[in-house]
């Protein structure tokens, strides 16, 4: 099994900068591709921003220029830089990553998400 543990959220004003981590733990060999999602309320769930192991990055139009995703690999963490935060920022964000465990088996695991609120 995957656990992701995210950390980070909180409430900020418009403009304001927020960092999130994920770190990963458990029966892992590799962690392939990580992303962040969101969901705000009344919505679904929408694509952040993913990062591959090999380094390419896939942002969401609405995040571009803000946002940046970044890994460390040792840690077996991500993190999710947010600049420039706006009220249609505010939701739960999620991290998700695609995993090969030890046993060799694919595992996608997701975390329980991190509260996100940008008001004044």
């Amino acid at each position: 099994q995957v656990q992701l543990e995210e950390s980070g959220g909180g409430l900020v004003q418009p403009g304001g900068s927020l960092r999130l981590s994920c770190a990963a733990s458990g029966s892992i060999f590799r962690i392939n591709d990580w992303g962040w999602y969101r969901q705000a309320p009344g919505q679904e769930r929408k694509l952040v921003v993913t990062t591959t192991r090999g380094g390419s990055t896939d942002l969401a139009d609405s995040v571009k220029g803000r946002f940046t995703i970044s890994r460390d690999d040792a840690k077996n963490t991500v993190y999710l830089q947010m600049n420039s935060l706006e009220p249609e920022d505010t939701a739960v964000y999620y991290c998700n990553a695609d995993t090969i465990g030890i046993s060799g088996r694919r595992i996608i695991a997701w975390g329980q998400g991190t509260q996100v609120t940008v008001s004044s």
